[in-house]
Formats: structure tokens, C-alpha cells, sequence
């Protein structure tokens, strides 16, 4: 049975509160926030044993194998180097973190650690997302040409303005996706080589709140990708190849449990839905995800969900992404 220690009290906490309750092989030890009635009934609801508004106590907890941090962005190098220190492996909220530097710095403690981390890219653990990379593998689908992705959902209240706006809250889904997509058709090497152009908005709380991105691969593969945390609860995804077009019909970065769907659209021949039925969510799965890792004794996760090098690929992508976009006129 492996042993929790949860860091934070938000919507994403629940979320895996009920990932780890509905596991057989995970139980949560300690809870930590800063809200001592929000602790009361999260270990209310939950049937958790112990909590604490101290992270040092829950570090230090004998009783707790590995340390979920569901903290703001900006929190996360610091909490999670903290946690490690502490000899507990490490599963970290998307994003990495909201700078380059940080990022780096803290893949440099992970080495230094020598324990498991994994960044929190939960969908990446569903089994929707290893049918797509046995998709891509198929040669019948042809060689990739472009890529365009969108993800909006208006949460921009309800977010902490230091997290970095709307590209380490959501654009961080279809740049993953995209990085997945180009990396397993093209090759792992295939990502970093690039050039891109950006546009974007400033919303009410002084962070990007609207971004555009435009990306020509070296191999000459193009993409689109758009993100807005200030209007909507919308998304899409699709890949166009020399053969057809394969597109998302659900959700692909909150898999459900029951039917999660793709359409592979020929340009000769009718279309093929790809369907995978699963009984529990991506926090599920990213709980197992995590279970096996440390059962096996390794690092990091294993492919589609992020390795280290991945990670920084997409924080990589993400702050070139906002460097880009903040560089041009950003006023409405």
C-alpha cells in the first residue's frame, strides 16, 4: 500500500483524493494546507488520518512513501526540492514551474535527489493517451504535416495570478500534446528544432489571459496552438497527415471514465472512430501510473506520461511561447 501525503486543498486535491480512494494500492497518510477548516473536511470527507498546516511535519512523516503537490505554479520547485530533500519521492502539478530557470534548477535537484518525480500532466497517463501513440505508430497513417490544437475555460478568478496566466494553467495541455505527437512521429530530437510566432493578451489580473502560437518544425511539420483562461469551456485537437485526419470527439486532456473517442478521417475511405472505454478517470490512472513506478524502483514515468527531459521540453516550449507572445503589443 502506498502512502500519500497530499499538499493543498483545492478543486485538484479532490480530484486525486478520489484517485487514491478508489486505488488498491494507495491509502493518503497526511493532508497538508494553510486552511485548518479546509483540512477538517477534506479529512473528513475522505477518511484521512492525519493533517497539518506545517509541510516540514509532513515531510518528516514516516508514515507517508511519496508527496502529491497540488500547489500554485510558482510554489512548485521550492515545495517539491523541499519534499525531496526530505527522501520522498515527488508527482508535481502541472506545470513544471513558470520560469526556465526554475525549471532547470529544479531538474537539477531531481538528478541530485536520485529519487522518483513526475510532473502532474495527469491525462498523459489514461490509457486514451497510449492508444494514440500506438495510432501515430501505424504507418498506414502517413507522415505528419500539421498540428492545431485549443483549449479555453474562463477560470481566470479562480486562479492564482503568480501561476503565470493562462499558458501554465492551460496552454501547457496542448503543447504537451503536441510535443507527444511530434516526438513520437518525428523522433525524440524532432521538438527542440524550431521556430515560432506568437501574439497575446493581457487580462484583468496582469498575466497573459489570451495566447496565439504559430511553430515551423525544422522537418517542416506545422502547428497552431491557441489558449484562453478568460472565456469558454471549449477545446479541440487534431492531426493532419499525408493520409488523413485524426481528431479528437472527446476531451483529450480530461479523459473520462467510459467512452473517450478519436475519428481517423481518410482522404479516401470512410471515417473510423477509435474508442477507449475505461471505468475511472486520468487521476486514476495517473495514481497507478505512480504505484508501478515505485513498485519497479524507477526514477521517472515511462512514456506517454512526461520524463524529466520531457518536462523541460514543454516548459522550454511554454516560455518561448510567452516571450514571443509578450513581446508583441499585448492591449485590448
Amino acid at each position: 500500500m502506498l502512502r500519500w501525503g497530499i499538499l493543498g486543498t483545492g478543486f485538484i486535491s479532490h480530484a486525486m483524493l478520489t484517485a487514491i480512494r478508489d486505488s488498491d494500492g494507495s491509502s493518503v497518510a497526511m493532508l497538508y494546507g494553510r486552511n485548518e477548516a479546509a483540512l477538517k473536511d477534506l479529512c473528513a470527507q475522505y477518511g484521512i488520518p492525519h493533517s497539518t498546516t506545517d509541510q516540514e511535519e509532513l515531510f518528516a512523516n514516516p508514515d507517508v512513501d511519496v508527496i502529491y503537490i497540488a500547489l500554485p505554479n510558482h510554489l512548485h520547485r521550492a515545495t517539491s526540492e523541499a519534499a525531496m530533500a526530505a527522501g520522498k519521492p515527488v508527482l508535481c502539478e502541472k506545470s513544471l514551474t513558470t520560469t526556465m530557470a526554475d525549471a532547470e534548477a529544479l531538474a537539477a535537484s531531481v538528478r541530485a535527489a536520485d529519487t522518483f518525480f513526475a510532473e502532474g500532466l495527469m491525462y498523459l497517463a489514461h490509457p486514451f493517451m497510449q492508444q494514440l501513440v500506438t495510432v501515430l505508430r501505424d504507418p498506414s497513417l502517413g507522415d505528419l504535416r500539421s498540428v492545431s490544437g485549443f483549449y479555453a475555460a474562463d477560470i481566470w478568478q479562480v486562479v492564482n495570478p503568480a501561476g503565470g496566466g493562462t499558458l501554465y494553467n492551460l496552454g501547457c495541455y496542448p503543447a504537451s500534446l503536441l510535443h507527444l505527437v511530434v516526438q513520437t512521429m518525428c523522433g525524440e530530437d524532432a521538438f527542440a528544432s524550431r521556430s515560432i510566432a506568437a501574439f497575446g493578451n493581457i487580462g484583468k489580473d496582469n498575466t497573459l489571459q489570451d495566447a496565439s502560437l504559430s511553430v515551423r518544425f525544422e522537418n517542416g511539420v506545422l502547428a497552431n496552438l491557441h489558449s484562453t483562461d478568460g472565456h469558454g469551456m471549449a477545446h479541440a485537437f487534431s492531426i493532419v497527415t499525408t493520409k488523413g485526419t485524426l481528431r479528437f470527439a472527446t476531451n483529450p486532456w480530461l479523459p473520462e471514465a467510459g467512452d473517450n473517442r478519436m475519428i481517423w478521417q481518410p482522404y479516401d475511405g470512410p471515417a473510423r472512430d477509435i474508442v477507449v472505454e475505461t471505468k475511472h478517470d486520468a487521476f486514476y490512472h495517473q495514481t497507478k501510473m505512480v504505484e508501478r513506478a515505485l513498485s519497479a524502483g524507477a526514477k521517472e514515468a515511462s512514456r506517454p506520461s512526461p520524463r524529466l527531459s520531457d518536462s523541460l521540453e514543454i516548459m522550454q516550449f511554454l516560455t518561448d511561447w510567452e516571450t514571443a507572445a509578450l513581446s508583441q503589443d499585448t492591449t485590448q
